[in-house]
């Protein structure tokens, strides 16, 4: 008997081998990883994809079994955090509480924020209220790790704690401190959204396609997050491989950009493609003008552009948003000793302030006078930009 006891402690009731057990862990901490992503994040707070009733019952459950978290908490906390990116009721930004708080210590900040009823209420709307989730799902979280590590000590014995240990850290480390600490501090970014997020890389394939986080906060509600031609997201090719078995509905991606021929001024279909494509009309303006001009004013004065910051580089991006009083000081001298670049700097806020116009007629008609005004610049950088954005066009 003792001996039997001791047997199943050390190997438990399938007896696998380390290879084994591996496997085990990989398989079921992706699955953890796509019941974030696909479930809670794309389908619950996005309304990107609706999924058949059986496999969202399925993600639900194992995000319950796996991490504790409840459905309408998850989807309240980070709507909040779209909501109020960068700001101090930002439930993690890093530009508040710092990157190491938010890296080491981010799901204490989510169960801060989680634990808030007036987040719930406010930001948890549309999501499952049904028998199982008030009676089991949310009234008891932690029960569903606690089935899991008697599980997996019945399957594994003792190096089934093992497993379930790093189950239990998956999601606080990868989610809440390596996507909301680093996607918010380290990275590329294809779009100058209004906040710091940024791509850790262009491969979303271990953490479900959440590593293109700065594709996301341009698009929130696509159900894809891979947007340029060499980027892969994981996540998009399993909700795929669910839409061709009927399993799963994509309800929005990322609309896609035309460029009309010969448009000589902005129209009202100009403007929704500008709109909607704001953040991708700033980073061209940062790549296309701003970057060439300070190229070629260094150049003209026998300097070379590595000899400027790199960050207060990438502050002319954004205006010099995120810097410190300090910053901002220098990247204004920067600015003041470069005329044509402090010409584009301020033709790039102007077209903020067009883009931020809320009465549509007006907008169109700044919009059309920035155009007539860059074009008549004599930047040749400015004039390129503006004959392409006055194309702008959505997809018929």
């Amino acid at each position: 008997m003792f001996d039997s006891l001791l047997n199943f402690f050390a190997h438990g009731l399938v007896n696998a081998g380390l290879g084994s057990m591996a496997i085990y862990l990989l398989v079921v901490t992706q699955l953890t990883i796509l019941s974030v992503t696909l479930y809670l994040h794309r389908s619950q707070a996005h309304r990107g994809v609706d999924f058949h009733p059986l496999i969202a019952h399925f993600f639900r459950f194992w995000a319950w079994l796996t991490t504790a978290m409840v459905t309408k908490q998850w989807v309240a906390v980070h709507r909040k955090h779209h909501a109020r990116v960068e700001t101090a009721d930002d439930p993690h930004s890093p530009m508040v509480f710092g990157i190491k708080r938010v890296f080491w210590q981010g799901v204490e900040l989510y169960r801060v924020a989680a634990n808030d009823k007036a987040i719930e209420e406010k930001y948890g709307r549309g999501t499952p209220d049904d028998w199982i989730e008030r009676h089991l799902y949310a009234r008891f979280p932690d029960a569903g790790p606690t089935l899991l590590a008697l599980l997996s000590v019945a399957l594994f014995g003792f190096w089934g704690l093992a497993i379930w240990a790093i189950q239990m850290l998956w999601i606080p480390f990868w989610a809440a401190g390596f996507v909301n600490g680093l996607g918010h501090y380290w990275g590329y970014r294809n779009f100058e959204s209004a906040d710091t997020s940024t791509n850790l890389s262009p491969w979303g394939l271990w953490i479900g396609g959440e590593e293109l986080h700065n594709n996301h906060h341009a698009f929130p509600s696509s159900a894809k997050f891979a947007l340029r031609k060499f980027e892969v997201d994981i996540g998009w090719v399993v909700i795929r491989c669910l839409q061709a078995l009927r399993l799963a509905k994509v309800l929005r991606v990322a609309p896609s950009l035309d460029v009309r021929p010969n448009v000589h001024l902005p129209d009202s279909e100009t403007l929704r493609a500008v709109l909607t494509h704001r953040f991708h009309a700033l980073t061209d303006y940062y790549r296309q003008v701003i970057m060439p001009t300070l190229r070629d004013e260094a150049a003209q004065a026998s300097e070379c552009v590595r000899g400027v910051p790199a960050k207060l580089r990438r502050a002319l991006a954004d205006g010099g948003r995120w810097l410190d009083g300090e910053g901002r000081a220098r990247m204004q001298t920067l600015i003041e000793r470069r005329p044509t670049l402090r010409t584009v700097v301020e033709f790039r806020a102007r077209l903020l302030a067009a883009l931020d116009q809320r009465v549509p007629e007006q907008a169109l008609k700044n919009l059309q006078q920035w155009v007539r005004e860059a074009e008549a610049s004599g930047i040749s950088v400015l004039q390129q930009y503006a004959a392409r954005l006055k194309a702008y066009a959505l997809p018929a």
